[in-house]
């Protein structure tokens, strides 16, 4: 029987999103060249304003939830979640790139196409159902990410961190396409529901060892774009050597939509075989919260040290998965939103401060912030404070719930051993606070103001933070109602 591949007309809008970056990019790459040096900033609003229709359409999409092209693509709450939260980071650091590319003196319509076509990707591995599609959203994903770790092409640190992140990251997609190769070898299936059926068969399932061979070379694939261990070592040379504002959309968008990934794949096709891989990610989220806290501990450098942090909460967020639960999927996902507002801020506030070439990105150089900048000085201790898991913070709901799924799993040595990490954490994050506010100005350090696109994503960023440590009942609702459209 002939199979149709015509799209319906439900099919394209509920790919919408995907289809406005797409055409805003290539819109961004073709006005490039017609556009004059001093008028660059012209590529910026239009690069920014498809990314808010964009953002519009993913939450219209949802209105019309359904299967997409042959049920390779699901457009439901999961999806429209993380849409939302990839779409979201890139606007706000689209926000934080404006004056930083003007003060670098390098304004390109390609850097914003990049951001573009990265998310996607991001977008497209959040809604794929078919282990093919993952890898084309991946791949499109990280190759964008790749040239803009790399973006300040004169920046020997910049080529350096793109080089390693495409060396590395090309090993981890090999990984994972050897992981889908042999799964389908295995089941005779790309689509997730059906791999699941196959496993969940007595009579159908593969060799238990081949099984969990499969899964092995997937979840190395995936933990490394999640920054997990062992495959973190990456993490803190790109986030030093990347702009500041890349090193922001890297923590947050590829991380949040990699770890969609991680939830739809073992969530769904795996889960017939989650005794096998359980204990694997158990040891996985305890080594990296280790290796993250305990790192970060010895850093100088406010990047590397917001690198480690963000591989030690990509260890949290593996708690949450361990837990095997609706609840931990949900306190996954709502930890991964409250994150990224508060993580992009953080490296906001740095790319500002660290002045022309980012020569001012040692902790020593915040001495004093709070008598030269207090704003700034504030916002970025609300940043500090989340992500240590202060009350009213989002990092405080995100984290106890994070634990409360554990608990609920019965992982309390997990739990147990997350608590002291994070007490080890607070010890570097509240170093930052001591230095801005009871050191001496730094000679030297920047007092500019910062731009009005600067300072909007700035408080964006701690509204949003303090908002999900105050009221976070909507977004963990709804949290919660997509982690069950999963199973």
């Amino acid at each position: 029987m002939a199979v149709n591949f015509i799209p319906t007309g439900s099919e394209l809008f509920r790919v919408l999103p995907e289809m406005l970056l797409t055409l805003t990019g290539t819109v961004v790459m073709v006005m490039e060249p017609l556009t004059p040096p001093a008028q660059k900033r012209r590529l910026a609003v239009v690069a920014l304003t498809g990314l808010l229709v964009a953002l519009w359409a993913a939450v219209v999409a949802f209105s019309d939830p359904g299967p997409a092209f042959q049920n390779m693509l699901m457009v439901d709450g999961f999806t429209t979640f993380f849409r939302v939260l990839v779409i979201a980071a890139g606007i706000l650091t689209f926000l934080a790139s404006f004056s930083y590319l003007k003060r670098e003196r390098a304004e390109g319509g390609e850097y914003y196409a990049l951001i573009l076509f990265s998310l996607v990707g991001q977008c497209l591995m959040a809604a794929s159902r078919e282990l093919i599609m993952i890898f084309i959203g991946l791949e499109i994903s990280s190759i964008a990410s790749y040239v803009l770790a790399g973006y300040l092409r004169e920046d020997r640190r910049a080529n350096e961190s793109a080089l390693k992140y495409f060396l590395l990251g090309s090993f981890a997609s090999a990984f994972f396409l050897y992981g889908i190769a042999w799964l389908y070898g295995l089941t005779g299936a790309t689509n997730l529901d059906e791999i699941r059926q196959v496993l969940g068969n007595r009579d159908l399932a593969p060799a238990p060892a081949l099984t969990a061979a499969a899964a092995a070379f997937i979840f190395a694939g995936v933990a490394f774009k999640v920054s997990a261990a062992p495959f973190q070592v990456w993490t803190p040379d790109v986030y030093q050597g990347a702009p500041a504002p890349v090193s922001a959309f890297l923590s947050a968008g590829p991380k949040a939509a990699a770890f969609a990934v991680f939830l739809r794949v073992f969530g769904t096709a795996l889960d017939p075989v989650s005794g096998r891989w359980l204990p694997l990610v158990w040891l996985v989220a305890l080594a990296t919260m280790v290796i993250g806290n305990f790192a970060a501990l010895t850093q100088s450098n406010i990047k590397r040290l917001l690198a480690y942090s963000s591989i030690a909460h990509a260890g949290y967020v593996l708690v949450a998965l361990a837990a095997h639960s609706e609840i931990g999927t949900a306190a996954a996902m709502f930890y991964l939103f409250a994150y990224s507002f508060m993580n992009v801020g953080a490296f906001a506030i740095v790319a500002h401060l660290a002045g022309r070439g980012e020569k001012m990105v040692e902790i020593e150089d915040l001495a004093g912030l709070s008598s030269r900048q207090p704003v700034t000085a504030a916002l970025f201790a609300v940043f500090l404070l989340s992500l240590i898991g202060v009350p009213l913070t989002g990092g405080f709901f995100g984290k106890f719930y994070l634990f409360k799924a554990a608990l609920d799993s019965n992982l309390v040595w997990l739990t147990v051993l997350g608590l002291l990490n994070s007490a080890v954490a607070a010890y570097y994050y509240l170093r930052v606070l001591v230095v801005m506010y009871f050191h001496e100005p730094a000679p030297g350090a920047t007092d500019e103001i910062p731009a009005s696109g600067m300072r909007t994503a700035w408080w964006i960023c701690g509204a949003a933070t303090l908002l999900l440590g105050i009221y976070p009942g909507p977004v963990l609702d709804f949290a919660a109602a997509s982690a069950k459209l999963l199973k």
